[in-house]
């Protein structure tokens, strides 16, 4: 399980990646392709177009850091359809689903159950009752 704090968010690019780029093709696409900041020490995901291949590029406060994983059998299973890669050019995923995604499991069919969000205090709540 990947444990990252937060702050950090996961960006996975939505169309596939020439693998042969090295760090300072990745950093190019990050910020022409997906329009981020590579220096903001958020993940950025690759997969190539055959599915085997993921690459993940971050910066760690001293320099780029890329960990790559080939799949021997198989490919990764991206949890978005054809439309959406049409629609955008990355998707925000959180760190579970990366995590879950590299180990192989398919997310297609996967439901997210509602998460508590606290919601904006009530003037009841806000004042201490005497």
């Amino acid at each position: 399980m990947l444990t990252l704090p937060p702050s950090v968010q996961i960006f996975v690019a939505t169309e596939p990646c020439d693998m042969r780029r090295q760090m300072d093709g990745l950093v190019l696409l990050v910020r022409q392709v997906l329009h981020g900041d590579p220096h903001s020490g958020h993940l950025y995901v690759f997969f190539n177009k055959r599915g085997s291949h993921a690459r993940v590029l971050f910066w760690d406060r001293t320099g780029y850091v890329t960990v790559t994983k080939r799949l021997e059998r198989g490919t990764f299973r991206v949890p978005w359809s054809q439309e959406t890669v049409a629609e955008r050019s990355h998707m925000q995923i959180e760190a579970a689903e990366l995590a879950l995604i590299l180990e192989g499991i398919d997310l297609r069919g996967a439901k997210r159950r509602p998460r508590w969000t606290p919601d904006a205090m009530t003037s009841e709540q806000a004042s201490p009752a005497m």
